[in-house]
């Protein structure tokens, strides 16, 4: 039977890092964060900072906190039929249940931790959609004040301490996807 494993982890934590070296062990990747873009384009709003909360915030009044959970379902599901899959982007609890029950027995969390102060280094210098000190503070406060992004760090049947090189972490999860099996 395929397995589902969830990653969870702030802003710049390195969560798309450790989907890669997933992808590269044969699972295939859903990022719960198309949701939110394909909105934003749908609506012509420019990507950035403030349009990508108030469009999360926006779908999770619509939909429900476990919106992005019962929006990529049937995406994690058609994957299953085939491999493995990786969800890059877990955040409320309310999405951690909904995930954990629907694919029960074949689901497994992993927190990818990273202390602040080295994610907001990290985060003003991305290419794509950078964050100053303040912005990312703000964003962290809005996922753990209002996307309950905690819990499922909290309650991560894995973790990964991100504080090293990119080559450690590679490693790191490297030795992850071989535990999980």
């Amino acid at each position: 039977m395929n397995k589902v494993v969830a990653l969870v982890g702030m802003a710049g934590a390195g969560k798309s890092e450790v989907s890669a070296v997933f992808e590269k062990n044969g699972y295939t990747i859903v990022h719960f964060g198309d949701a939110t873009q394909k909105e934003i384009a749908k609506r012509g709003l420019a990507v950035n900072e403030a349009n990508e909360r108030a469009m999360r915030e926006m779908l999770r009044k619509e939909y429900g906190m476990a919106a992005f959970a019962e929006l990529n379902k049937e995406y994690i599901d058609e994957a299953l039929k085939t491999t493995n899959v990786v969800v890059d982007g877990l955040y409320s609890w309310s999405e951690y249940i909904v995930m954990r029950d629907y694919y029960a027995g074949r689901f497994y969390v992993a927190a990818v931790w990273t202390s602040p102060k080295l994610r907001y280094e990290r985060l003003g210098k991305r290419p794509v959609r950078p964050l100053t000190p303040e912005e990312a503070f703000s964003r962290d406060n809005a996922e753990i004040s209002n996307l309950e992004k905690g819990g499922p760090i909290a309650m991560a049947d894995y973790m990964i301490i991100n504080n090293g090189t990119l080559k450690e972490l590679r490693e790191k999860t490297q030795q992850l996807v071989e535990e999980i099996g």
